[in-house]
C-alpha cells in the first residue's frame, strides 16, 4: 500500500500506465484517484491530457489481458481458488465478486466488455469471464480499448473541471464524490439501456410467434 501510495503521489505517465495496469487486474487501485489527478495536472500545464488518456488506456489493456488469460489458462476452479484465498481477500476478491461479472457477461455477451469497464465492480473483473469462454482476443482488446478509453475520457473530463474550482488538497475528496455522482449516472444508463433491450427482444419474439400462428 505504502507502494501504491507512493505511485499516486508522484504521477507521470509512466505511473499512470503502472496504475492502471494494476487496476485493471485484481489490486484494489481506483482509478478515479489516478486519471482525474493526472488530468488535473494536465490543466495546471504539468502533462499533455491526451497523453495521460492514451497510457491509461494502454495500462487497462494491460492489466485486461493478464485477467483474459489467467481465465483463459488457468480455468474457473483456480480462480475460484484464488478468489477465495488470503490473497484473494487481500485483494478485497471473493467468489461472489467473480460469479457477478461472470453473470453480467452471459447476460450482455461479448458486448459486456465494452459496457462492463464502465460499470463498479464489474469494471476490473469483466476480462475473466471473456477469458474463461475463451472470447477471441483481438475482438476482446478491441472492445477492452473502447470501453477503457470512454470511462478514461470521462475521468479525464472530470479532473480537468475540478482544476478550475477545486484546491489540490481537496482534490481526491471532490474526485470521489464526483465519482459517487458518475457512477449513478452510468448504472442508471446501463439500466435503461437493458430494458431497451429486453423490450425489444420480447417484442421481436411477439411478433414471431404471431406470425407463426
Amino acid at each position: 500500500m505504502n507502494f501504491l501510495s507512493s505511485l499516486l503521489g508522484n504521477l507521470n505517465y509512466g505511473t499512470v500506465f503502472l496504475l492502471m495496469l494494476l487496476e485493471s487486474t485484481v489490486i484494489p487501485v481506483p482509478s478515479e484517484l489516478v486519471v482525474a489527478p493526472a488530468a488535473y495536472h494536465s490543466a495546471a500545464g504539468n502533462l499533455d491530457i491526451w497523453l495521460v488518456i492514451l497510457f491509461a488506456t494502454l495500462g487497462a489493456d494491460c492489466g485486461a489481458t493478464i485477467n483474459y488469460l489467467a481465465g483463459y489458462y488457468l480455468g474457473r476452479p483456480i480462480i475460484y481458488r484464488f478468489a477465495n484465498s488470503r490473497w484473494g481477500h487481500f485483494c478485497m476478491l471473493n467468489q461472489k465478486k467473480v460469479e457477478k461479472s461472470e453473470n453480467y457477461f452471459n447476460d450482455h455477451g461479448m458486448v459486456a466488455t465494452i459496457t462492463g469497464r464502465l460499470i463498479p465492480g464489474i469494471r476490473h473483473l469483466i476480462s475473466i469471464p471473456a477469458g474463461l469462454s475463451k472470447m477471441t482476443f483481438w475482438k476482446f482488446l478491441l472492445y477492452t480499448t473502447l470501453g477503457a478509453g470512454c470511462w478514461n475520457c470521462i475521468l479525464a473530463a472530470l479532473g480537468w473541471y475540478l482544476h478550475t474550482m477545486v484546491p489540490e488538497e481537496m482534490l481526491n475528496d471532490k474526485i470521489m464524490e464526483y465519482g459517487e455522482y458518475i457512477k449513478v449516472v452510468i448504472c442508471s444508463l446501463a439500466a435503461i439501456a437493458l430494458l431497451y433491450f429486453l423490450a425489444k427482444s420480447l417484442i421481436k419474439r411477439r411478433k414471431k410467434i404471431e406470425t407463426e400462428d
